[in-house]
């Protein structure tokens, strides 16, 4: 039989013949399994076509004791596992074909090859499991003969204890105990599933099957009431439709919900409740509560709760909401008064305003009389409360308290109100009617209540006497209660002074009394006054002190006593006695109380017309002011003016007089009339003729009154008005200086004062200097500007002044001196020996002439061959005979003490033959082999030479081949310099090159070796530049390099230890300061030179350095630099930049110029004194330079200023004031220096200011 099964793209053929089986697959790895049928053992042998027999012999006694069906099982596992991810639905069919496969083996097996059935010793069944537990599917199988496995959902999960693809699923037990549990890890949702376990067919069993259902249960996430968190309030109306949604959110299998009302269920007609499948097996139920809440359901409690089997009964899970119903309050009443009952005033009154009920609470409002009283009340619960406490008044009686009680859910507020009832006596009683009268005379008296209830009642007591004919009336007061009003008339009888009425008001029904008293006064007039204390005619000075004392006696009451002064009341100190009253006044006489009339009046009641007494005072003053007046007002020269002095009421007249500087003049028209307050005014005047000198002339006026030895006086300036007039300055010529600041200040008088100034020059203004927009040239006012003068500043400008009178002006020369600037010098003068040469020095500058300009030259006797002429100017040099010798440059220097001297060279050149330079370094070259080698030859003649560069005697053929090059530039006017270039060189090219300079007037022949790079040869000398307390500066000469660039490395010790110290140079230099010395320590210094290719030694350890005993003080900067190879100026580096002041120097007072950091700095670095140094190098006739290394620096001096005419006499004559130039400068240089100028320009020790003449490379302030 063959069975034949086609697979997606895969066929497996099945065959049964004659007793054997064969399964062929293409997923096999083993070929073809034969079965041969049983006959007491079973033989099972394997072939495969890819297979070795040994392989087969193997499997065969592998097999022997396995059944057939075990190996095509076996042979199905394969193919499942093989494919399970990438053909699932093939290995389920496949599946189906092993079991058929399984159970034809088992029908054409014989009998003999079966056992005792296999059966189910555990039977799985359905299980329930919290999400996140663990779940055990038990499956366990007596007398196992088949294969087990586990199905999910008809997915077969495999005979793998560990599941391939299911990381939480295993299968625990083994196969000797027939036990396969499935377990399933935390478990989820995706778990929910059919699950099978299934026994595979083997040995005449039939396969055996048992299903179990796995049910994943999830408790739901969150419950809630839709719109309202967990114990919220819900707010609604009374009768008013509300509906509660309740949610439980998540749960398989869908929850349940219970509502319940007070903590009691609930339940609802027609509840229809709704699940919805949000998300695959996962389930949200909704309930909807309807309500119509009234006002019993206030603060009632709505609960939804979730039922379901996951949740724990005691951990409910449930979501609260607590009605609040709005609703009106209930209507309010009044507690405390009684309506009827009746009060005291005075008496305290508590009324209590309650209302129960209503949501929110009831606000409760106390009203008196429609008028609010009282808003604030308490709350509790739903019981609202207002009390109103106050002290019973009159006004209360019959008065309405009203209380209102309302809240949102109220149309009108529900009112509650009481009137009250007070009882009250009059606070007073009133008394009015006349409070005087004569005797005889009948007075009418009034008595009144103050409001009473009941009404009170008035008795009546007059001169002791109770009154009963007393006339009564009641009325209503507006304030409440009643007021009682009784009449009566009293008769004054003689003889008394005064009439006493009582009246008293009774409450009979609250036996309470008020009195109140009234007086009645009897007139009499007094006695007429009498004024003491001055007799009329009697002189009274002016400023003294005056009494007058008026007395009445007598009369009913006493009199009132008043004083004036001509009709006008004034103050007075008034005394009473038993039976006589006065007032008295003080007096501080002036003019106003001369022939014033005072007057002492005095009246009552009794008198119609004041009775009066008066006297009239004579009072002598002096004159208050004295007035100057002057005709005409305005005074302008020329005119005759008249000064009149008016003087001021007096008395007795006063005498007039005029002064001028202190001495009387006469004046003239003395003239009186009568004053104010009985005195005379007095007039004085006299004439003067106005000229402008008159201005502010001062007269004085004074005014005597001889009787009192008094006088004022007055005194007036003449304002006379006048044009602009100049002040005449002390020179008409400003002098300034070119870039400095220029203020011409000029000074004009005039009269008025307002002056308006206006600066021109060449008929062009001046700007002012008040405007925003800034000039270099400004005026202000009578000022004139200059911020930066400049040379074309230079002319006359006009000042005028101006004022309303006229004008006036003056010219002003302005002349800028400025320093020599040289213009233009003749360029590189060339003759032949024996001719003479003129050299020129074109100058500007002012002030300039003859003796601003000089020439010299270093080292040269300027007065043999030389003469100079000065001409417009310019400056000539006269040089006869030139021979080699004044080859050169001449210095032409230009100074006229304006600003620093300028200085330019001019070189003279007399034609010479070629001079070759025999430095060491330039005499010799190195290179590697291979590489370019350059050999330098210098020299200097005039005209240019011509070089020819020869070896072993012949001429090398330069720029005519590779192999030679020749680069020639000129250095200077008077250097030149050729460079062989040998390319590639060989060995053959090392050795020794001629070089041949030749010009017109001769030749010179010099050697130059070439030698293959070495380690560097070493310094040639080592020389010590400076010396401080701490440090020590050195400089060395340095040797040949080697072909490499070369570095330097110096040693020192103390001079008495063995052991040294080293240091680097800096790149490119030759010179290294070697600080943190002890003091007053003697040091040894050697230097060597390294490259590449190694070191030289070093020098021997010659050269000493003491460091100084103390720390200096203060120092003065001195500049110097050593002398230039080329030329007859002085150049290279800076041999020290701070020079340690002399004892010989003056100090001058200036020590507070430095302040004490910039000390410090500056003391550690000076100049070695007592050096020897040798003048500088110049143009040589002999054909022999001098060595043009830089140990030449080191033995360079510094050279005297031309201004001192090379005399050594005059160097300390200058030094103090050089000193302190130099300190008003506050220059510093600080170490290292910098490069020396690259014009050529040097500093001088004696020089007048210390400074170069190009500006500093780099300066630093102190």
């Amino acid at each position: 039989m063959t069975v034949n099964m086609k697979l997606t793209t895969m066929t497996t053929m099945i065959i049964i013949k004659a007793g054997q089986v064969i399964v062929k697959s293409p997923l096999h790895s083993f070929g073809y399994i034969k079965c041969i049928k049983c006959s007491g053992n079973t033989s099972i042998s394997i072939s495969s076509n890819s297979s070795s027999n040994s392989n087969n012999n193997n499997n065969n006694n592998n097999n022997k004791n396995n059944g057939l069906e075990q190996s095509c099982r076996h042979h199905c596992h394969r193919l499942l596992l093989h494919q399970k991810y990438q053909h699932q639905l093939w290995l389920k069919k496949l599946q189906l074909v092993c079991f058929a496969l399984i159970g034809l083996i088992s029908m054409h097996l014989p009998l003999s090859c079966h056992g005792q059935q296999q059966k189910f010793r555990v039977t799985p069944h359905d299980l329930q499991v919290l999400e996140g537990a663990e779940a055990m599917l038990r499956c366990e199988v007596s007398n196992l003969a088949g294969a087990v496995q586990w199905t999910k959902d008809g997915f077969a999960l495999g005979f793998s204890a560990v599941i391939p693809g299911f990381p939480r699923y295993s299968v625990l037990g083994d196969r000797k105990q027939g036990a396969y549990n499935l377990r399933i890890s935390n478990a989820s949702i995706t778990d929910d599933a059919e699950y099978q376990c299934q026994v595979g067919p083997a040995r005449l069993n039939s396969a055996i099957r048992a299903n179990a259902k796995l049910t994943v249960i999830s408790p739901p996430s969150s419950i809630e009431i839709q719109g309202y968190s967990n114990n919220a309030k819900v707010e609604v109306r009374e009768n008013q439709d509300l509906t509660l949604k309740c949610i439980v959110a998540n749960s398989k299998p869908a929850a349940q919900i219970i509502w319940f009302r007070n903590n009691v269920e609930y339940k609802i007609d027609n509840r229809n409740d709704k699940v919805e499948e949000i998300t695959p097996k996962r389930f949200t139920t909704t309930s909807n509560l309807k309500l119509k809440p009234t006002a019993a359901d206030d603060y009632t409690e709505y609960t939804c709760q979730a039922k379901h089997k996951a949740l724990a009964p005691d951990m409910p899970m449930r979501s609260i909401v607590q009605l609040s119903v709005l609703y009106p309050p209930g209507p309010p009443y009044i507690q405390g008064y009684t309506q009827g009952e009746t009060l005291r005033r005075g008496q305290t009154v508590e009324l209590i305003c309650n209302s129960r009920g209503g949501n929110p609470p009831a606000q409760l409002i106390w009203y008196k009389n429609g008028s609010q009283i009282r808003m604030a009340y308490r709350t509790s619960g739903r019981l609202s409360e207002n009390i109103y406490t106050f002290t019973a008044e009159a006004s209360d009686n019959k008065a309405r308290f009203r209380c209102e009680a309302s809240n949102v859910m109220s149309q009108t507020p529900l009112i509650a109100e009481v009137e009250l009832a007070v009882l009250f006596a009059p606070t007073h009683v009133t008394i009015s009617g006349p409070t005087q009268a004569r005797v005889g005379d009948v007075v009418p008296l009034t008595c009144s209540t103050a409001p009473s209830n009941p009404p009170a009642e008035v008795k009546w007591m007059v001169g002791g006497r109770q009154i009963r004919n007393a006339t009564s009336r009641t009325s209503v007061s507006p304030e409440g209660g009643w007021i009682t009003i009784s009449n009566i008339t009293a008769v004054i009888e003689p003889n008394k002074r005064s009439l006493v009425v009582i009246c008293h008001g009774l409450n009979m029904q609250l036996t309470e009394n008020v009195v109140s008293t009234y007086t009645v006064n009897v007139l009499y007039p007094p006695s007429p006054p009498i004024i003491s204390g001055y007799m009329e005619g009697q002189i009274i000075p002016a400023g003294s002190v005056q009494k007058l004392l008026c007395v009445s006696s007598g009369g009913n009451p006493l009199a009132t006593l008043t004083w004036y002064k001509n009709d006008k009341r004034i103050n007075s100190v008034i005394r009473t006695a038993d039976k006589s009253v006065s007032a008295e006044i003080t007096i501080l006489a002036n003019v106003t109380d001369n022939q014033a009339q005072y007057r002492c009046e005095a009246a009552n009641s009794a008198t119609e017309i004041p009775l009066f007494e008066s006297t009239t005072l004579s009072v002598h003053f002096a004159p208050e002011t004295v007035k100057i007046r002057i005709e005409p007002e305005e005074l302008k020269p020329g005119i005759e003016a008249t000064i009149i002095c008016d003087s001021s009421s007096s008395n007795p007249p006063a005498k007039l007089s005029w002064w001028k500087d202190g001495i009387p003049i006469e004046g003239i028209n003395n003239t009186s009339k009568p004053g104010l307050w009985g005195g005379t005014v007095s007039t004085l005047e006299f004439k003067v003729n106005i000229t402008q000198e008159m201005n502010g002339i001062v007269y004085t006026c004074q005014s005597a009154n001889e009787a009192l030895q008094r006088s004022v006086h007055e005194a007036i300036s003449l304002d006379v008005l006048y044009r602009p007039k100049f002040v005449p300055p002390p020179s008409s010529t400003a002098v300034g200086v070119e870039n400095e600041s220029l203020m011409v200040a000029l000074q004009a008088n005039a009269n008025p004062i307002s002056i308006i100034y206006t600066w021109s020059k060449d008929g062009q203004s001046i700007a002012d200097g008040n405007n925003e927009v800034e000039h270099r040239i400004f005026s202000d006012g009578p000022k004139l500007n200059f911020t930066k003068l400049h040379r074309n500043d230079a002319g006359v400008y006009v000042c005028e002044a101006r004022n309303s009178q006229g004008s006036a002006s003056i010219n002003v020369t302005v002349v800028v001196e400025y320093g020599t600037n040289i213009k233009t010098v003749s360029e590189n003068v060339i003759v032949n020996p024996g001719e003479d040469a003129m050299l020129s020095c074109t100058v500007e500058g002012k002030p300039l002439n003859e003796e601003h300009v000089k020439w010299e030259r270093l080292g040269y006797d300027m007065t043999i061959k030389t003469s100079s002429t000065f001409a417009n100017g310019t400056s000539y040099l006269h040089i006869k005979d030139s021979q080699r010798e004044d080859v050169g440059n001449f210095r032409c220097i230009a100074d006229n003490r304006v600003a620093n001297p300028t200085s330019r060279d001019v070189l003279l050149i007399v034609k010479f033959a070629p001079e070759i330079d025999k430095s060491p370094t330039l005499l010799r070259a190195a290179s590697g082999t291979g590489e370019r080698g350059r050999l330098p030859c210098r020299a200097q003649a005039s005209p240019r030479p011509k070089f020819v560069w020869r070896q072993e005697g012949k001429d090398l053929p330069v720029n005519r081949t590779y192999k030679y090059e020749v680069e020639e530039k000129k250095v200077d006017s008077l250097t030149y310099e050729s460079i062989l270039i040998i390319e590639k060189v060989a060995p053959a090219d090392y050795g020794a090159y001629e070089c041949l300079a030749k010009n017109e007037l001769g030749h010179a022949v010099e050697t130059v070796r070439l030698d293959i790079t070495s380690q560097p040869d070493s310094p040639l000398s080592l020389n010590i530049l400076n010396v401080t307390h701490d440090s020590v500066t050195v400089a060395w000469t340095p040797g040949f390099d080697g072909g490499l660039k070369a570095s330097y490395r110096v040693r020192y010790r103390e001079a008495n230890r063995e052991q040294y110290k080293y240091i680097d140079s800096l790149p490119n230099s030759h010179k290294l300061t070697i600080t943190g010395l002890k003091m007053n320590t003697l040091y040894l210094f050697s230097v060597m030179a390294y490259n590449d290719l190694g070191e030289s030694k070093y020098l021997p350890d010659l050269q000493k350095a003491h460091t100084k005993a103390n720390q200096p003080g203060k120092t003065a900067t001195i500049e110097m630099y050593a002398p230039s190879s080329y030329n007859d100026t002085v150049t290279g580096e800076t041999l020290s930049s701070v020079s340690e002041k002399s004892e010989s120097y003056s100090n001058d007072g200036s020590q507070g110029d430095y302040i004490d950091e910039a000390r410090k700095k500056a003391a550690s670095t000076y100049l070695v004194e007592n050096s020897d140094l040798p003048p500088p190098p110049r143009y040589q006739q002999d054909g022999t330079l001098p060595a043009l290394y830089p140990n030449n620096m080191v033995n360079a001096r510094t050279l005297p200023h031309p201004r001192h005419n090379n005399n050594a006499t005059n160097v300390m004559d200058h030094r103090a004031r050089d000193d302190q130039m130099l300190l008003n400068k506050a220059v510093y240089i600080p170490s290292p220096s910098p490069a020396p100028p690259p014009d050529g320009s040097y500093y001088n020790m004696n020089s007048d200011r210390y400074l170069s003449y190009p500006p500093l490379v780099s300066v630093n302030r102190i």
